[in-house]
Order: structure tokens, then sequence, then C-alpha cells
């Protein structure tokens, strides 16, 4: 059985090694630099995790440590000579492998199965041509429509959507705590949702395609978000009143950064709820909304 090592402890490790492989006086002239460059964690007000300035003998270190507290950005991570730092440099590549991976991977069948989600695709193809092609992610296949139509009720009230978008991750990550949420929302707001399900490849318009095979009155697709080096497990959720073919970018509603170090995932489901609920209220959706 495979076990997952924080980030953290795989960089402590990997500086480990290496150290072992330097010549005793540089290993201890490289152990007194690095102690050298570490200050105390500065407080973390954001729920970034331990936040810390690797900048020795900062000019303003209150300031240093209040700009490093207020952002998840790499600020304060010092160098070494004209480089960046060993164990900085680790932690980038690992941040962004996690994000290339978010985009080539798959999300769990096993997670699908567990809320019952069948599955369509777009004409996407394969991830390369997904990323070259935007176009073919907003239409589903033919094979995709007849299934909708089999198994999908038409006009429904509410309709949700799941698509991995750019981050696969994203959903893995995030959909066991967003959706049950958002029904339990839907739910106490008197709401009825018609057939949920996963579209694979899936781009933001896609939600217009199925907005004209279903005809909802309203529609949220959950999507992996463009991954970046602070999360890979970016979720958003779109939102429209009545999408069909022509429906402009204006007209969507979104809510985004849904992860457990930025919109938690818990109250983005329950706040998705409650502006469907406005949006059928009010007939409109996008920037006329009033929310």
């Amino acid at each position: 059985m495979n076990r997952i090592i924080p980030l953290d402890q795989l960089v402590d490790k990997v500086m480990a090694e290496l150290e072992k492989k330097l010549p005793a006086a540089t290993t201890q002239s490289t152990t007194s630099l690095r102690e050298a460059a570490r200050t105390e964690p500065s407080v973390d007000v954001t729920g970034f995790g331990e936040l810390a300035s690797n900048v020795p003998n900062p000019k303003w270190e209150e300031g240093l440590d209040e700009l490093i507290a207020s952002t998840p950005a790499r600020i304060g991570v010092w160098r070494a000579g004209t480089r960046p730092l060993t164990r900085e440099m680790l932690k980038f590549r690992c941040d962004h492998a996690a994000a290339v991976d978010s985009v080539y991977g798959t999300v769990s069948q096993s997670l699908l199965d567990e809320f019952g989600l069948f599955t369509v695709d777009t004409y996407f193809e394969n991830t390369d041509n997904y990323l070259k092609r935007p176009d073919r992610g907003r239409i589903v296949t033919e094979e995709g429509v007849e299934r909708i139509r089999k198994n999908c009720q038409m006009k429904p009230q509410v309709q949700v959507l799941v698509s991995d978008g750019l981050s696969a991750n994203a959903i893995d990550g995030n959909l066991r705590d967003v959706y049950p949420s958002l029904l339990d929302s839907l739910k106490a707001y008197g709401l009825k949702v018609g057939t949920p399900f996963f579209v694979r490849g899936g781009r933001v318009a896609v939600m217009d395609h199925i907005g004209d095979i279903l005809q909802p009155e309203v529609l949220v697709l959950l999507i992996g978000e463009r991954p970046g080096l602070v999360s890979s497990k970016s979720m958003s959720a779109y939102m429209c009143y009545r999408p069909r073919k022509g429906t402009v970018e204006s007209d969507r509603t979104v809510i985004s950064n849904i992860h457990p170090l930025g919109t938690p995932p818990l109250e983005a489901g329950a706040h998705i709820g409650t502006v469907l609920k406005t949006m059928l209220e009010q007939k409109t959706s996008g920037v006329h909304l009033d929310i």
C-alpha cells in the first residue's frame, strides 16, 4: 500500500540526502547559512499553513511578515548566490508537478459511482487536443446526447453537472464535500433537482449544449479550474439561468477558488444552493443578478 508523504517531509528527506553527499566542511557551512536565514514563522491569518521568511535580517521584519501572512504567493524565499534556495526550488518543482498531474489526470471512477453519476464525453478526444481546441470541449458527442436523453429528467428545475475541466484533482479533492452540501441546500429551499451526471473533457460552455438538450430552469456546472502553484485542486461552480446556445459569458454567475485553503467546499455547496434559488426568483443570472 502506497503511503502519501507530505510535501515538507519529502523536501526534508531530499535535502538530508543531498547534504550527505557534501564534504563535511561544506555541510557545516550550508547548515549554518540555512539556520541563519530562517526566521520565526509569521502569524497565519489566512489558513495557508505555516508561513515563514527565509530572508536573513530583513530591514522591516514586521512588514515582511505581514505581507507573507496575507498571501500564499512565494514571497521572501531568498536565494543562494544568484539562484533560489534548494529547498524552495524543490517545493516549486513539486507544486508544478502537481499542477501537471491535475491537468493530465482522470477523475476517480469510484467517486463517480459513489454519487451515481453516469459519464458522457465531449469531442475533446484527448488531453493534448483538449488544451489546443477548447471548442471541442463545448459539445457533447452524439452517443453522449443519446445517453442524456435516455437517463435524464427533461426540463428540471435545477440541473447539476460535474466535469473534470482542467483539474481532475479538483473533483477528487472537493466533490465529496461540495456535492452533498449543495443537494442539502437545494432540498432545504424546496428546489427539485434533475439527473446529475459527469461530463468528461468539458469546457464551461458545454452547459449551453446540455441546456439545449434538457432545457432546465437553472444549471450549475462543478468544474476543475486551471491549476496553479498554490493549489492544484481548485474547483469552480458556474451557474446560469436557462442556458442555451448563444449564451454569453456575462450571463453566467461563478463561485471560484473552491478548495480547503480558498472558499471552503462545505460552505461553497450551501452558498451555490442559495444563488440558484435567487436566480429562480429573479429569473436571471450573471451581471443582471442582484445578490
